[in-house]
């Protein structure tokens, strides 16, 4: 293929829009279920469960999101490594769109009984496997459209700056509807953010289609046409079990280091909700106003820090801002336990500080580590795992010990620092590790 025809496929720019615009909507549509469960959830779903245990069974329709993420990492990995990117990447978008729509039309438990929550976490679950399969292609079809090996980390922090773009879109929402009386609230305000998704998802939907197929997948689908051509071609196995056989290691590594980006995000912006209206009872529009300011700071962090990184290096980057993290948490509660607007939002934005910096170079850095050929299922399968394990049990682990170390913040903020510390240690690993990986993948081709 001439170098004319190949610089002709990447589109750069509108690549970087679409994963922009595509996983805005994805988080969005996730974000707004994090919030409903941290507010209403519990009292329309669970209500033969009050206070802590209610609290508690929302949150786990929360974590059922995230068990079922790494099933969406495997199924879209395939389709995105063996099929398309962009087929795998519409498919998601309509997925996600869909359900939150019919999470937005659900009956709750006063109208259809016990019937109301297992419909919750079917849905749920639907939504899991399609973010699950979202996160990767969205990286992926703007890192891989650069033309220039040396931006690829930065065009991948467009798919990353879509989450706190969704979570200022979600928090606005709901800031809107929680202004109503309560009663009006828990009767249909809660609805509306749902509902709003359907309008978002043809948005999408359209940018989305407009895209190019991946140029590095093509590339790839070319040589293995090629190779079937040859009779003595051998037939390539399933890239999750090429992953799972040629580097554990790696795969494990990529794993720890997604671990702050989702684990503390999740800490900051889901538990602290229920932290600081149920245990510190500050109001909830005080709260709601706090993430707003911090997601719009982490908005601006992400490109910044992208572009630092690959000024001073992505992995000196990585190292240096996780081992920050690891002493964040401190700050935070001291301000947060202060209680007012400003200090709150100092408090929380400390931390996100240090959490969006991370989150915006790490997909890069870690997509890196795996070709082409599998490079969809390795990152998601890396990222997703980590959510299922770290970013859906997060919330939970943090009511516990906010329970049961009531007036005592520093439970949490040890558990915060171990968040840190795992991946800051991941992270120093992988640099070397992601040599010796790329190796065993290259061994088990030529075998």
């Amino acid at each position: 293929m001439s170098s004319t025809t190949a610089t002709r496929r990447h589109q750069p720019v509108r690549a970087s829009l679409a994963a922009f615009v595509g996983t805005m909507i994805e988080w969005y549509d996730f974000y707004i279920y994090a919030t409903a469960a941290a507010l209403v959830f519990g009292k329309l779903f669970f209500p033969t469960t009050t206070g802590f245990y209610g609290t508690l069974a929302s949150f786990g329709t929360f974590a059922v999101g995230f068990f079922a993420r790494p099933l969406g990492g495997a199924v879209f990995g395939y389709i995105g490594d063996r099929i398309g990117r962009k087929k795998s990447l519409v498919v998601t978008l309509l997925m996600m769109g869909t359900v939150t729509v019919l999470i937005g039309l659900l009956p709750t438990y006063a109208s259809i009984g016990v019937w109301a929550p297992v419909a919750l976490v079917a849905l749920r679950f639907i939504q899991g496997i399609a973010v699950g399969g979202e996160w990767g292609g969205a990286v992926l079809m703007a890192s891989e459209h650069s033309p220039d090996q040396s931006r690829r980390t930065f065009l991948a922090s467009f798919a990353q700056l879509g989450s706190p773009a969704g979570l200022i879109l979600a928090t606005l929402m709901f800031k809107l509807v929680s202004s109503l009386d309560n009663e009006v609230f828990l009767d249909w305000g809660w609805r509306v953010p749902f509902l709003l998704s359907a309008v978002l998802l043809a948005v999408g939907f359209a940018i989305r289609l407009s895209v190019n197929e991946s140029p590095d997948f093509l590339d790839e689908q070319a040589r293995r046409e090629q190779a079937a051509r040859n009779t003595q071609a051998k037939r390539e196995s399933a890239p999750l079990a090429e992953v799972f056989k040629s580097a554990p290691g790696l795969l494990a590594l990529a794993i720890g280091a997604n671990v702050l980006g989702i684990a503390g995000f999740y800490f900051t912006n889901t538990f602290m909700l229920v932290y600081t209206t149920q245990y510190l009872h500050l109001q909830r529009g005080l709260v709601l106003n706090c993430l707003l300011v911090v997601s719009v700071m982490q908005f601006f962090i992400t490109p910044l820090s992208a572009h630092i990184a690959r000024k001073v290096g992505n992995h000196r980057f990585l190292v240096l801002v996780s081992a920050l993290s690891i002493l964040s948490p401190y700050i935070m509660f001291s301000l947060v336990d202060i209680g007012s607007l400003t200090a709150v939002t100092l408090g929380v934005g400390v931390a996100i500080l240090f959490i969006g910096a991370y989150y915006a170079v790490i997909a890069g850095f870690v997509s890196e580590a795996f070709p082409t050929r599998v490079r969809y299922t390795g990152i998601s399968m890396a990222y997703q795992v980590s959510g299922a394990i770290f970013g859906g049990l997060t919330p939970l682990l943090g009511t516990v010990l906010a329970e049961k170390f009531q007036g005592h913040w520093w439970p949490l903020a040890l558990l915060f620092s171990a968040i840190s510390l795992l991946s800051m240690l991941c992270v120093s690993r992988l640099g070397a590790q992601r040599q010796a990986g790329a190796a065993a993948f290259k061994l088990q081709q030529e075998a």
